[in-house]
Formats: structure tokens, C-alpha cells, sequence
């Protein structure tokens, strides 16, 4: 079976990678179980202190002492127009007002740089083998700094001009995330006119990228299962990155109503959305979505932090209807299986689909 050997320096067996989920999914235990298996498990660092994603660090190393990666968030500088976050506001009001909370009271339209340089200083201090950016691209000194460190740096791109970005930056692998993936797109720009339409498939952006830039290809976007990742080993990628697959796992810290939707006949499809964050993210339609998604500005993480109280409302009064169900447009076919167990059935299916594969070839070459 093929590794990781060569975009991950040896990191990990399994060319399977889990999603730095960020809002709790991904913790020490989801990533530890992963790691333990023979794939690479991943921390989010988005969202949290830089103390709580040292305590998590801490966490992951007393459970495994395989290695893992730690996902951080770039700063978001673009122009927030502070009119259409209070526009936003009135329209959630009534939310505001069912599920009894505030549309968060701490000045939002400040808080848009998640922590970065004190994250960051933590991990060049006490490195990690793996660190990953979403949202943009470090600075080539940054990505030096790791490298000296001995940190392998993957930066997130979703068009081959992040790709090259990230080649001209010194990153060591690029993420590339297909728009079928769930959460969060992690371009490198926010385009305030951007619906998701103009986004590209990972098959084809697998294949974009490949021919465009030199750097070693981790795959990621709706993937469930071996023989996908066998696919996009064969167009070109050096390993697949899994996020909605592994939620449903009990080691995730995903809410049991998110994990529960993923296959409820209620949730058919996903669409992408600003509605939770001021972002386009992809989640399962609920209501939410469809009443205020049409409205939303962007603008985050404004958006996101004034959502929290009302997603956290939503979750605790078991209604998956106001919550931000991320998923992938393959959620339907994920598996309540222990994120070891996981793992393992993904490398019998990629192993079993190359299989296939060679037989294949070998019967068009005689």
C-alpha cells in the first residue's frame, strides 16, 4: 500500500489523513485514536486560546506519541462593512429572542485575528511535526521558521493560484480542498460576491494543481471511503484528507445531534452558506440556513462570533435546526465506527480498490 513517505516525510503508514475539524469535533481522543492506527491525526487550533490549544497539545501527546498536526487559521484582513453586520443583526433578532440569548455583546468587528502570533510562537517554541494554515497563506518566514523547527508546514488552497502562493512561500505540501468539502472553504480571499459556484471539483483541482506546482498533494473534499482515496492517489495526490468520516466516530466531540444528522432522512443535501460564520461554508440545509443564508453579509469571523450563542442555544435544546451542521456533500455515507476501526477499513478498501487497479492494467498491457 502506497504511504505517506513522501508527502509527509514518513510521518504516517496510511496515506489517510483526519480534518482539523475546528468547534470541537477534532480533540485529543479522535486524534490520538487516528494516529494510533496508522494515519495522521490533526488538532484544530481555530477558535481556541493559544493556551487551549497548548493544553490540547499536551493532551494529544500523553494519549500517542505518533506524530500529528495542529491547524491554525490565518488573520483575516479583508474589509468588514460594519453596516451590513448590524443589518444581520436585526435579521436574527427573532432568534435571539426564541432561544433567549444575546447576539454576542463583546465588540466583534475586532476580533479577526484568532490568536495567530501568540499560536504561532507556542509552536515554534515547543514544535509539532505537523502545522497546517487555513484562510491564507504564512509568510515565507514563517514557513522557514517552522522548517527550522522541524515542523512540516501544509497550507490550504483551493485554486491553482493559492497553489503557487504556497510554492512560492516555501510550504512543504498544499491541502487542496475540492468544493464538495464540508465546513469552511479555506480560500485564501473572501470575495463578498462569491456563491460557491465558480468552485472546482477535487478530481479536476487534484489535477489543476498537480500539473501547475511541485509540492506534494494531500486531497481533500467529500471523501468517505478507500477507493476514493485510491482515485485521488491515482490522479496525483500523496494522501487524502477526511473530516465529515471521521465526525460521526464517538471519539469525535462533534454534538450527538450533528452526528445523528449526518444520516437523518431529515438532512438530504448540503449546500454552502454564510448564514453561521459570514463565510462560505458547506452544511447540511436546515432551517436556519434556508431563513437567514439569502441574507447573510460577509463578514467573518463577525458573523461567526455574533452565531455562537444561538448555535450553542440551538444544541442545547436538542434542535439540530438551528445549529450549524457542517458536512460534506458525502455525508451520507459515513460510519459510526471507533476511529481506529476507521482508519483500518479505509486502508483495507484503498489497499483493495489498487488491487483492482493493477489488475486492471495489467490486462490492458498484455
Amino acid at each position: 500500500m502506497q504511504s505517506m513517505s513522501t508527502a509527509l516525510n514518513g510521518l504516517s503508514p496510511y496515506p489517510v489523513v483526519q480534518a482539523p475539524m475546528a468547534g470541537g469535533a477534532s480533540c485529543p481522543p479522535l486524534a490520538a485514536a487516528v494516529c494510533e492506527a496508522g494515519g495522521l491525526g490533526f488538532l484544530a487550533g481555530g477558535y481556541k486560546t493559544a493556551d487551549g490549544m497548548y493544553q490540547e497539545i499536551k493532551q494529544l501527546r500523553a494519549l500517542t506519541r505518533r506524530a500529528f498536526g495542529v491547524n491554525l487559521f490565518m488573520p483575516q484582513t479583508g474589509y468588514v462593512d460594519p453596516a451590513a453586520v448590524e443589518t444581520y443583526r436585526g435579521q436574527l433578532a427573532g432568534e435571539a429572542s426564541w432561544y433567549q440569548v444575546s447576539l454576542a455583546a463583546e465588540d466583534i468587528m475586532g476580533t479577526c485575528d484568532d490568536g495567530y502570533e501568540a499560536k504561532l510562537a507556542i509552536l515554534l517554541e515547543d514544535p509539532v511535526p505537523v502545522v497546517s494554515f487555513t484562510f491564507g497563506c504564512p509568510s515565507s518566514a514563517v514557513v522557514a521558521s517552522l522548517r527550522k523547527a522541524g515542523t512540516h508546514s501544509v497550507v490550504t488552497v483551493t485554486s491553482v493560484e493559492e497553489a503557487r502562493a504556497a510554492q512560492e512561500a516555501g510550504a512543504d505540501s498544499v491541502c487542496v480542498q475540492g468544493v464538495e468539502a464540508g465546513g469552511h472553504q479555506g480560500t485564501h480571499r473572501d470575495d463578498p460576491q462569491a456563491d460557491g459556484t465558480a468552485a472546482v471539483g477535487l478530481l479536476a483541482l487534484v489535477a489543476q494543481v498537480r500539473e501547475a506546482v511541485a509540492l506534494p498533494i494531500v486531497a481533500a473534499g467529500g471523501l468517505m471511503r478507500g477507493s476514493q482515496i485510491a482515485a485521488l492517489l491515482a490522479a496525483g495526490a500523496e494522501a487524502a484528507q477526511l473530516g465529515t468520516a471521521f465526525l460521526a466516530c464517538p471519539e469525535s466531540g462533534a454534538h450527538p445531534l450533528h452526528k445523528k444528522a449526518l444520516t437523518d432522512p431529515l438532512f438530504v443535501r448540503t449546500e454552502l452558506t454564510r448564514a453561521f460564520s459570514g463565510r462560505p461554508a458547506r452544511g447540511l440545509v436546515n432551517r436556519f440556513m434556508r431563513e437567514h443564508g439569502p441574507y447573510a453579509p460577509a463578514a467573518y469571523p463577525q458573523v461567526h462570533h455574533m452565531t455562537s450563542g444561538l448555535r450553542k442555544a440551538a444544541a442545547a435544546a436538542g434542535d439540530p435546526q438551528g445549529m450549524a451542521l457542517w458536512a460534506g456533500q458525502g455525508h451520507r455515507l459515513a460510519r459510526t465506527l471507533p476511529a481506529g476501526e476507521l482508519v483500518e477499513v479505509l486502508a483495507a478498501e484503498l489497499a483493495e480498490a489498487q488491487s483492482a487497479l493493477k489488475v486492471l492494467q495489467m490486462r490492458s498491457a498484455s
